[in-house]
């Protein structure tokens, strides 16, 4: 994955609660055997009619949009059954940042995961970003764990591992190799003594 350290730019606003993963990637397409390649079908019940063809009423098709890369949302994002396809849709569409004022648990954790940063500020902000999301420009640190936008700076909250992951664009297994001194020195002392050997 792709090190996490800052990124700025102006936001994809969607303006839905509830929002849940088979919305975000409809089931019939978790069929592909790696995790890349879902970009196509991010959102894809909202993006295309039943014939296939682009609405044009939906943001992701706004080509001013495009190149956008921190999604903001509503309320309990990412809720329903927890597919991880749903964020590597969104991480293969390009998004590295998800704004909003509450996340679904399972989601959240596997934004951490897959080299997306899913940040909760509250509903002022979120209110104040919907309302000038055509023009605001958002700058998001990791390092200092804060975003800023206009005249305002909000610092966020992230655990010590998955700002780790995130840094370093590693996943779970990858955090395990950290250890991999101390996990070999320990099975060569549990070998050592179910030997008999002390």
């Amino acid at each position: 994955m792709t090190p996490f350290k800052s990124i700025s730019s102006k936001l994809i606003p969607i303006d839905v609660i509830n929002i849940d993963t088979d919305q975000i990637i409809p089931k019939q397409f978790l069929k592909l055997v790696q995790k890349t390649g879902y970009d196509k079908f991010l959102f894809y019940d909202w993006r295309f009619d039943k014939d296939g063809n682009p609405k044009r009423e939906f943001v992701l098709n706004n080509p001013s949009y495009r190149d956008r890369t921190i999604l903001l949302v509503r309320e309990n994002f990412g809720s329903g059954s927890s597919r991880e396809h749903a964020v590597w849709a969104l991480r293969d569409f390009g998004i590295r940042a998800i704004v909003a004022p509450s996340f679904a648990d399972i989601f959240y954790n596997n934004c951490f995961k897959n080299g997306v940063l899913p940040i909760i500020i509250n509903h002022d902000h979120i209110e104040y970003l919907f309302n000038h999301a055509e023009t605001v420009k958002i700058n998001i640190d990791l390092t200092a764990q804060s975003i800023e936008f206009d005249s305002n700076i909000i610092h966020f909250e992230i655990s010590e591992s998955n700002k780790k992951m995130l840094m370093e664009g590693i996943d779970e297994i990858g955090m395990t190799f950290n250890f991999e001194s101390y996990i070999s020195d320990y099975e060569k002392t549990k070998s050592t003594y179910s030997l008999g050997v002390v």
